[in-house]
């Protein structure tokens, strides 16, 4: 069983996560990905903090959508659940650019924020990308991912 440690930071408006956050979406991602026993840890911000966190660390001025610390020292090639450490890291997610993005994207907010917690998870077990292009082989499984538990929710959710 894996454990997601949940965090709201006082600069979004929110006490708890919005309504289009879950556990349950995220508990899928780590099952397609074979990914058991693990905690993560995912906190939940606004512009203001993420551009400081985007600053320090990748010396990137302004907000991102997401940002990941890994909690292991150098790149494992060929992840698989047993050759990480059991705290997978950290995902930190601006709430103010995730509600930009879906926006600009012209996708709705609950599937940007599916999308936003898939990159932080792949992140997470050593994928990178140089770009957000779609045959950037991470943005291509991201996709897979997303369509994949996407499908099988409508299927379980409401089909059966």
């Amino acid at each position: 069983m894996n454990t997601i440690d949940i965090t709201v930071l006082e600069g979004t408006g929110l006490k708890d996560p919005p309504k289009e956050f879950s556990l349950k979406f995220i508990d899928q991602v780590l099952e397609y990905l074979g990914i058991s026993n693990k905690e993560i840890s995912i906190v939940l911000t606004d512009d203001d903090s993420i551009a400081k966190l985007n600053e320090t660390y990748r010396d990137i001025k302004g907000p991102t959508d997401v940002l990941t610390f890994c909690q292991q020292q150098d790149e494992i090639a060929g992840f698989n659940s047993f050759n990480q450490p059991e705290n997978l890291g950290d995902i930190i997610i601006s709430l103010d650019t995730l509600k930009r993005n879906s926006n600009y994207f012209k996708v709705n907010y609950k599937e940007e924020m599916e999308r936003v917690l898939i990159h932080g998870i792949l992140h997470l077990i050593g994928m990178h990308h140089e770009t957000n292009n779609d045959d950037e082989e991470m943005i291509i499984l991201q996709e897979k991912i997303l369509k994949k538990i996407t499908e099988n929710f409508f299927e379980t959710e409401y089909f059966c």
